[in-house]
């Protein structure tokens, strides 16, 4: 048997049931993202290599498919995150003086998937704001990723909020041969205790104390009051727990329905975060449906390092944690070459109907469309009445 039909392992094709729906989300967002001032912009599937991976870290590096370019001879890497791309963007190509609201939406490939059952082809969506260091722009960012959500018809919302600040306040002033911190990061973030003691094993009693402590701060308020009592007042570390209580405090405020909380050894996704991070959940979702935060050192490589905030999600994750149908209301007509049912067809489509013709010997046949409308001659004239 012949398995040419065979597509790679996480990777499938996206059929009309769920295109659909899918196709409505990217437009909802769309249309949410620009309701907020941002601006779209399409970047690439591929660059150079060293412009997708320059300071992003190694996971990204792990996840990107490498390739040579026939042209130049040069090794090409097919994207598998857009933020590197928008941040080479708004140093490079817009090199604006203030602010730059962003998005963008198309597809990342990932060499391996993220989780079991996952696709490497993710439908990535993502807003970001460029040029301002204040918590604002992280609140604003954080609204916008709620407010998609809830357009998308997710409900009982999540938001975890964590800060990379913590690790690298813990880390400053300790010698790179003391402690690895990459597979530090990863320890925190998979909450592997056993991991973490070892690695820290040899650092400074207070360190390696706060350190150990991290994957079991995660929970409600009572976590910030831990984190105070127990951490070493580093002004890193201050700063960044006086920013998640502001931003906690904000978003309670807007979204009374919202649960906030924290997880402080929340590492997950890429090494290019320096500031504030969050991550929202839905009941029933297995992840985050959005992970984002704050990556001022994004743009360095491009040379224009300047405040930047952001987030992303994968359309095909979300659209099956909402409600959206994306059926579409439609008009049946019948097949003639009556001169004048032709002309009505075209009235009806330009007028922005859906207008689906039954063709000869196909009756009978459903499709994707909500036909709930009919186009019947009624005394000599083409009319749409209800179905």
């Amino acid at each position: 048997m012949s398995s040419a039909w065979l597509l790679p392992e996480h990777i499938a094709d996206v059929l009309p049931h769920e295109a659909r729906r899918i196709e409505e989300l990217r437009r909802i967002l769309l249309d949410a993202a620009r309701a907020h001032g941002c601006e779209l912009v399409m970047p690439p599937m591929l660059e150079h290599l060293e412009s997708l991976l320059s300071g992003t870290g190694q996971a990204l590096d792990l996840r990107t498919f490498k390739l040579v370019d026939q042209l130049s001879g040069r090794t090409l890497g097919v994207r598998a995150d857009t933020t590197p791309q928008v941040a080479r963007i708004d140093a490079h190509l817009l090199n604006r003086a203030g602010l730059t609201r962003l998005c963008y939406c198309g597809p990342v490939l990932h060499t391996l998937p993220a989780a079991p059952g996952s696709t490497r082809e993710p439908l990535q969506f993502g807003a970001e704001i460029y040029g301002h260091a204040g918590l604002e722009a992280d609140l604003e960012v954080q609204e916008l990723a709620i407010e998609c959500l809830q357009r998308a018809g997710v409900r009982a919302l999540v938001m975890d909020l964590a800060d990379a600040r913590l690790l690298a306040g813990l880390l400053d002033g300790l010698a790179a041969k003391v402690v690895d911190a990459d597979a530090l990061q990863a320890a925190l973030a998979a909450k592997d205790q056993a991991a973490v003691d070892a690695l820290t094993a040899a650092l400074p009693a207070d360190r390696r104390d706060a350190l150990r402590l991290l994957p079991s701060l995660y929970g409600d308020d009572e976590v910030l009051a831990l984190a105070r009592e127990r951490l070493p007042a580093l002004p890193l570390v201050a700063a960044a727990l006086d920013d998640l209580q502001w931003l906690a405090r904000h978003l309670r405020r807007a979204y009374p329905d919202l649960r906030v909380g924290f997880d402080l050894a929340d590492l997950s996704g890429y090494d290019y975060y320096s500031g504030a991070r969050f991550a929202v959940y839905a009941a029933g979702s297995a992840g985050a449906l959005v992970r984002g935060g704050r990556y001022d050192d994004v743009g360095a490589i491009f040379g224009r390092s300047r405040p930047a905030v952001g987030f992303s999600l994968d359309l095909k994750t979300v659209v099956a944690h909402g409600h959206l149908d994306g059926r579409r209301a439609a008009i049946l007509a019948p097949w003639s070459e009556d001169p004048a049912l032709r002309a009505e067809i075209r009235r009806l489509r330009d007028a922005g109907e859906s207008v689906v013709c039954v063709l000869p010997g196909h009756e009978h046949e459903a499709d994707e469309f909500e036909c709930d409308r009919e186009l019947v001659a009624t005394h000599g004239q083409w009319v749409v009445r209800a179905r």
